[in-house]
């Protein structure tokens, strides 16, 4: 569930807007000025912010450049074009004029998730119980850490990128030669069966399967 932090000091439109996004599935965290907005997001990251200007103790713009790394939308009264223009360039995702329309305010929200899960499947791979990072450079299977080699990690990559495919021992040894130069075809097999051997352990079953006389690829 993704949740939603709603900053404004007005209790009738927090209301409302708490209502509709618990309808819509979201999960909602409530802020009534910018300090507690900030206590809140040291404690817990939500999955996107709905932020006022107008707040008591710090205003919405001191607290749109304290956020990172989560989308914003600004929801203000203040409609004039400068405004909008400073807050976007200054990192806001969107902006909304008060009074808005809540249908509009969805559709607006349900487009930065959308942003957020493209982004997420850029950087991490999925493939049955195992996630690869690519940011982090790291391997889970079913939320359990794996440590796996740099050679491993690359074999690994380029399988779940290609997860329906079997891979040709050359190809493999020629996508990953950049990344693990010391990789040859004598000590490729073992490369693959220690992965294996990890991500069985890790699962409870087998997640990379041979082709004899071809190659390797994932076992789904």
């Amino acid at each position: 569930m993704n949740t939603i932090l709603v900053v404004d000091d007005d209790v009738y439109i927090g209301d409302m807007l708490e209502e509709v996004l618990h309808k819509e599935g979201y999960g909602v965290l409530r802020a009534y000025s910018g300090s507690e907005a900030l206590l809140l997001l040291s404690s817990g990251r939500p999955d996107l912010v709905l932020l006022d200007l107008m707040l008591p103790g710090l205003n919405g713009e001191e607290v749109l450049a304290a956020i990172q790394g989560i989308p914003v939308i600004v929801v203000s009264a203040r409609a004039e074009a400068e405004d909008k223009v400073s807050l976007l360039l200054g990192g806001a995702a969107d902006y909304v004029t008060k009074p808005f329309d809540m249908k509009e305010l969805l559709a607006r929200i349900a487009v930065q998730f959308r942003k957020t899960t493209v982004i997420e499947e850029k950087t991490r791979l999925h493939v049955d119980d195992i996630v690869l990072d690519m940011e982090a450079h790291s391997v889970t299977v079913n939320d359990r850490a794996v440590k796996v080699t740099r050679t491993e990690y690359a074999i690994l990559r380029l399988l779940m990128r290609n997860p329906e495919q079997v891979i040709p021992k050359s190809v493999i040894l020629e996508k990953i030669s950049g990344d693990t130069p010391d990789c040859v075809e004598s000590s490729l097999k073992v490369h693959i069966s220690n992965l294996r051997k990890k991500l069985r352990e890790a699962g409870g079953k087998d997640y990379i399967e041979s082709v004899w006389g071809i190659g390797f690829k994932m076992k789904t």
